[in-house]
């Protein structure tokens, strides 16, 4: 119960930060609305250096995509910094503003954006593929873009933190009495809360094509105390083994406690990441990390 309370406040607290902080204009595909959110663009240190060049032990320049509410620079606070350091070239944007809130979009406009994001990163580094590293929505949103929008052909892999593959059956949003688990979100302001929950026809036409599409690598990262997107078992993807690795954190890392938003901020988390970005294929399922800071 400890471990849950805890979770739960991480959450919550990544919610606040993400509420109270300035809103913050997408950095390519803007729409309007956005545009009259914020003339603000702040990327994560280490991020969005257009005249970064790929070297050969780091060929794919990396794309990181936030979740929902949420903005790059708070998403990727840790890991953007992280990865530069590691000799990746790093990127990172905002999407999907509807009503003032950051991801907040209808699924398939926001991939439309990370799209267009995508074709701007390898037209600028000259490279013909990507990698992504998603949280939450991040991580589930790009596989629109893979399988329905052809855009396999431009991703080496895909690294999904917490990602609502498969929907969700209740997620934290706010209320009168601060918060609450929803799971109907009809007539709510988001649309991609909507696409989101588990069964819905967004959800069921993104599945229908299988969970991967030719191409891409897939690594998953999980934990299990994920108090949003539930079951945490629904995060996983189906398919070879071969490119296909599904990660939970207590597997390895019995004590680590993150939830849904402190995931996105684990060391832990990070050492897989950077494991999945170095291996030829999908993160290798023997890795053990360290499992302390």
């Amino acid at each position: 119960m400890q471990r849950r309370i805890l979770s739960v406040l991480g959450a919550l607290c990544l919610a606040a930060a993400t509420l109270t902080a300035p809103a913050i204009m997408p950095s390519a595909g803007s729409t309007a609305q956005a545009e009259t959110v914020s003339s603000l663009n702040i990327s994560p240190s280490g991020a969005n250096d257009w005249d970064c060049a790929p070297d050969a032990e780091h060929p794919y320049p990396v794309v990181l995509v936030h979740g929902t509410f949420a903005t790059m620079d708070v998403n990727w606070i840790s890991l953007s910094p992280k990865l530069k350091r590691n000799g990746y070239c790093v990127f990172a944007l905002n999407y999907g503003f509807e009503n003032g809130i950051s991801g907040a979009a209808h699924v398939p406009d926001s991939a439309a954006e990370l799209r267009d994001f995508i074709d701007r990163v390898r037209q600028a580094t000259g490279a013909n593929k990507v990698d992504i590293v998603g949280h939450s929505q991040g991580g589930m949103m790009p596989r629109w873009y893979m399988g329905h929008m052809g855009g396999a052909k431009h991703v080496n892999e895909l690294v999904a933190i917490a990602p609502s593959s498969h929907g969700t059956q209740g997620i934290l949003v706010p209320s009168a009495t601060g918060v609450k688990i929803a799971s109907n979100y009809a007539g709510w302001i988001c649309d991609a809360c909507a696409d989101q929950v588990a069964g819905s026809e967004f959800m069921t036409e993104l599945n229908s094509i299988g969970d991967t599409v030719a191409g891409p690598d897939y690594t998953v990262i999980s934990t299990k105390y994920d108090e949003v997107v539930m079951p945490y078992k629904s995060q996983f993807l189906q398919g070879n083994s071969a490119r296909v690795t599904n990660v939970l954190l207590q597997d390895k890392c019995p004590l680590d406690v993150s939830g849904h938003a402190g995931v996105a901020v684990d060391p832990v988390v990070h050492r897989w990441v950077l494991n999945a970005l170095s291996t030829d294929g999908p993160a290798d399922p023997g890795y053990r990390p360290s499992c302390y800071l």
